[in-house]
Parts: structure tokens; sequence; C-alpha cells
């Protein structure tokens, strides 16, 4: 498996950070290209590589780190998104229901890259907490997966482990999904809840 993380600001910067402190390998674009995205990755060896968005999209587990509307020129970069999956980590807060069709915008993704199989993750925390050492004392830092295929939500629930993290399955995306899903000016029940899950 391979992974990329398309998005290089805060949060995406944040989870590039988990994979270096784990030593998986990823790639790391973003719309202005790889020698932008190379000045902001500095040193890191072959954990860290820049790429261009044509380059990250060919990945196995693309991990979709950018403003909610910008989904829509990511997924002009591949012809084809079948054995693809997704981990879609934007929110879209302030965008209007009715520019979603009323719809948790996780269906609007799925929708624009036909084929691929989406995982809503790693969006509910901001970025200064997912870039902390997720292993504490109180146990390992709660991630919240929700999807409508359940083979990618144990995939991506393996990833969550590697970077350190305890995965939560929500169920659906429309169902339990919605507890994460941002709708208009209103934040779900749990963004920003910062929970803990003890070992063993």
């Amino acid at each position: 498996m391979n992974y990329s993380i398309i998005g290089s600001g805060s949060v995406g910067m944040a989870l590039a950070s988990q994979f270096v402190r784990n030593g998986i390998r990823v790639g790391v674009a973003n719309s202005r290209g790889r020698d932008a995205v190379a000045a902001v990755l500095g040193g890191h060896g072959e954990v860290l590589r820049a790429l261009t968005i044509e380059e990250a999209v060919k990945a196995d587990f693309i991990i979709l780190a950018v403003p909610f509307w910008a989904h829509r020129d990511v997924a002009k970069a591949a012809i084809d998104w079948k054995g693809k999956t997704i981990i879609d980590v934007t929110n879209a807060y302030g965008v209007p229901l009715s520019d979603l069709g009323n719809k948790p915008s996780s269906s609007l993704i799925a929708k624009a890259m036909p084929g691929a199989r989406l995982v809503k993750a790693f969006n509910h925390l901001p970025a200064g907490v997912l870039a902390q050492d997720p292993k504490t004392a109180e146990g390992r830092r709660v991630v919240f997966l929700s999807s409508d295929d359940e083979g990618a939500t144990s995939e991506v629930a393996n990833l969550v482990r590697r970077l350190g993290f305890a995965p939560v399955s929500l169920g659906k995306i429309a169902e339990g999904g919605r507890l994460v899903q941002a709708q208009d000016k209103t934040w779900a029940p749990l963004i920003f809840q910062d929970f803990f899950k003890k070992e063993g």
C-alpha cells in the first residue's frame, strides 16, 4: 500500500508529521506544484516526498486535506478512481446546505470521484492536536471513521492504528457519520471533541 496527502496546510502537515513519527513513507502534494511542496516539507529523508497532484492521485490511499470545494480540482486529476481509497479530512463549515443538496459533504466528494472508496476521518480535531503524539498517559487519541464501505473502514482503521491513534467507527456517512460532518455554520457534535481510548 502507498499513501499520499493532498494539501500542505496546517492539517495536511500535522498528518504528515505523524507519518514521519512512525517512519511510514508518504507523498505530499498541493495546488502550487512540487517545488512549493518541497519548500514546506524541509528535510525528512525518504519518509516525506514532494509530489504533484497528478502523482499523488496514483496512490492507493489518498488523504484529502484541502478546503472543501477544492476537491473538485483534485477530482479532475485522475481519469479513473477505481481501486482508490479517499480519506476525507475536509470540513464544509460555512457551505449552505442547499449547495450540498442537503446531503453530508462527504457524499459530494464520493460522487466527484466515482469508483473510489471514501472514508471520513481525521477531520474532527484541529491541526495542533492532530500533530501531537497520539499516545498519552490517558490512552490513544481517538479518530472517528465513517464510510459506506466496511472494507475501506477496516483498512483505514489499520492505518489509523499504525499512526498511533485509536479508530472508532461511526458507521455509514449518512447515519453516524453526520456526527462529524459540519453543516452550514454549525459544527457537528463530535468535531473538536478530544477523546482517548485505553489500551488493553
